[in-house]
């Protein structure tokens, strides 16, 4: 099927609500550019260069979300127009976005990335160290970022169980930390293979490629 066709049935997928983005890291200009057409304007990235390359060339109107894992050296590339950084996994990360977005003149909105994982190659904060983050005074003097919420990748596993249940401990968290905090607007989690049961535990945005563009392909 046509990029636009998949796009159209998952579309047709989601409840109310929850956004898709459209993970088109690694994909030529010309598929996001039929992604685009077909309606679709939240695209996620995980390299910086191909992101910084793709912003130049691709329409001003697109919402681009860097979804990967973001180096603090790296940040001044993206700040100028970045919609959402999903994947805050440190304080000093949040502190060099901050200091991005006040030499840009405007308000970077975030997610912190959850470490909800049994896996160690996955990056994310504890629920412990969110609350230390949320609760501290440097965070209050941040003044050119926004939380919108949380990101978090589940276990790479076959137990369905087992994921599901790493997806309710985040809601639950997000939850608390509504009604301790703010409110939690977004949670980004679910991809191609788990974003129907994503949904059903409380995503209220989804980041999906292979079942879009097709299977990855990686530059060399």
């Amino acid at each position: 099927m046509s990029v636009k066709e998949n796009l159209v049935n998952i579309k047709n997928s989601l409840p109310a609500g929850v956004t898709l983005v459209a993970v088109s890291k690694t994909k030529p200009n010309a598929l996001i550019v039929e992604a685009y057409d077909a309606g679709q304007r939240d695209f996620g990235e995980n390299y910086v260069q191909e992101l910084v390359d793709k912003e130049v060339v691709l329409p001003k109107d697109i919402h681009w979300h860097f979804i990967g894992h973001l180096q603090s050296n790296k940040v001044k590339y993206i700040a100028p127009f970045v919609y959402l950084i999903h994947g805050v996994d440190s304080f000093k990360l949040l502190q060099e976005i901050n200091k991005q977005a006040e030499k840009n003149k405007r308000i970077i909105t975030c997610l912190l990335q959850l470490y909800i994982a049994q896996e160690d190659t996955k990056f994310g904060l504890s629920f412990e160290e969110c609350e230390d983050i949320l609760n501290s005074d440097a965070f209050k003097n941040l003044k050119h970022i926004q939380i919108k919420g949380f990101m978090a990748m589940a276990s790479n596993t076959s137990n369905e169980a087992q994921v599901e249940k790493e997806f309710r401990d985040l809601k639950t968290f997000a939850d608390k930390i509504s009604k301790s905090f703010f409110k939690i607007e977004v949670l980004s989690f679910g991809m191609s293979g788990d974003y129907q049961l994503a949904i059903n535990c409380g995503s209220t945005l989804v980041r999906i490629g292979s079942s879009i563009f097709g299977e990855r392909s990686y530059p060399a």
